[in-house]
């Protein structure tokens, strides 16, 4: 297959365009800023499931509170109608008896009572204290994923644009091209190889393998028109004068 070597050339342009098109497409796929939100989702779903037990916690003391609290209240109110009864004067002293040992009793148990009120009260501190921390802690990672979400959106765009610009650059490279080398081209990209390459230092530049002599020998004896694969890779090999190929006759 004969092509003009300026066109063979061309696709030296279209394979650097494509390499720079694949690593701004993989780069987008691989924003650092998603990988950052990936675990700032880790680490918020943590909060919240802190924040959850200390709402918990702060609601199962807050139920606590008001059982002891009522409980005292009305250990209060017995107090206060047994004090009453006892100081009206108007029991005998068998039932004044009775009283005054169901006061005692009483009076034990509502001191107990407000020794177990002051305890879950300070215990709702320390959840409240937990559940504030949490609430904040959330509200800041909050924060910090809208700003990650803003950055991304903004780098994904700047990526998107050098693509386009990149893609409106290799449409231009390719115009000119000899279709059926530009399809030997294509072809090899869809099958995930490099399409074509620079010959030079005794290389493939698809493949980067070391030709030896005799295959050296070959392609510098080849017209310049000359479509060139390489052996290992199957890559389009072009020559230009960077190639440093041996001159026909000369000794290697």
């Amino acid at each position: 297959m004969k092509v003009p070597n300026a066109q063979q050339r061309q696709l030296l342009d279209l394979a650097e365009l494509d390499a720079d098109i694949a690593k701004a497409r993989h780069e987008r796929r691989n924003l650092p800023e998603d990988a950052a939100l990936a675990e700032l989702a880790t680490e918020m779903e943590t909060i919240r499931e802190d924040r959850a037990r200390a709402q918990v916690a702060v609601d199962d003391l807050q139920t606590e509170y008001e059982r002891v609290d009522a409980e005292l209240t009305g250990t209060s109110e017995h107090l206060r109608r047994d004090r009453s009864q006892i100081d009206s004067g108007s029991l005998n002293h068998k039932a004044l008896s009775e009283l005054q040992h169901e006061v005692t009793g009483l009076e034990r148990r509502a001191e107990a009572l407000e020794t177990e009120l002051l305890e879950v009260m300070e215990q709702q501190e320390a959840t409240g204290v937990e559940a504030e921390r949490t609430e904040a802690a959330l509200l800041h990672a909050t924060e910090r994923e809208l700003d990650l979400i803003s950055r991304r959106d903004a780098a994904g765009i700047a990526v998107d644009e050098r693509v386009e610009d990149l893609e409106t650059k290799r449409s231009a490279a390719a115009d000119g091209i000899d279709a059926a080398l530009l399809a030997i081209y294509e072809k090899l990209r869809s099958q995930g190889k490099v399409g074509a390459g620079l010959v030079r230092q005794r290389r493939c530049g698809a493949c980067r393998m070391e030709m030896d002599p005799r295959t050296l020998a070959g392609i510098a004896a080849a017209d310049d028109d000359e479509v060139l694969r390489c052996e290992e890779c199957g890559a389009i090999m072009v020559r230009t004068e960077q190639s440093g190929l041996p001159k026909p006759g000369s000794p290697e």
